[in-house]
């Protein structure tokens, strides 16, 4: 196994594990940039660059989310749900994102239902579209609950 490879593994086990730790979370974070409160709906959301997984073992599930990794530069993006009163995770929702950059072009895109750490959150890869800051809004639609939750973020590229 090359220094590159085992570079890149630690390196996306160390983004993972910081992904991980602020979804599986609720009760620890306060308002941020990545977290906020919209309809009883606790809304946390994170970004990674999908060469992050490229370094995964075709065997491994990450290799195989969303159709796999793709191999041109794009992102993944990551939602996590929670009930603000409860904390429980909201495991059985339609989530949709739409991406604008700040020259106005957009990116529409239906999140997968996944597994982290045995934890379900939704997520998939998306091109950022224009110019960074992005404008991220996420729709959230409940099977029982009328109406859709959205939640407004700006993310930038560093």
């Amino acid at each position: 196994m090359s220094y590159v490879y085992k570079r890149r593994q630690h390196l996306l086990y160390v983004a993972l594990m910081v992904m991980v730790g602020f979804i599986a979370s609720p009760v620890m974070a306060e308002n941020t940039g990545l977290h906020q409160v919209v309809d009883g709906i606790a809304v946390y959301f994170g970004v990674l660059p999908a060469e992050m997984i490229q370094g995964h073992p075709q065997a491994h599930p990450e290799s195989q989310m969303h159709g796999g990794v793709p191999t041109d530069p794009r992102y993944h993006l990551t939602v996590a749900v929670f009930d603000d009163t409860s904390s429980e995770r909201i495991t059985n929702a339609d989530v949709t994102v739409k991406v604008t950059g700040s020259d106005g072009a957009t990116v529409r895109k239906a999140l997968e239902s996944m597994a982290i750490a045995g934890k379900i959150s939704y997520g998939n890869y998306f091109r950022m579209p224009g110019a960074s800051p992005y404008h991220v809004e996420v729709q959230i639609r409940r099977p029982d609950v009328p109406g859709i939750t959205r939640a407004i973020f700006e993310w930038g590229r560093s």
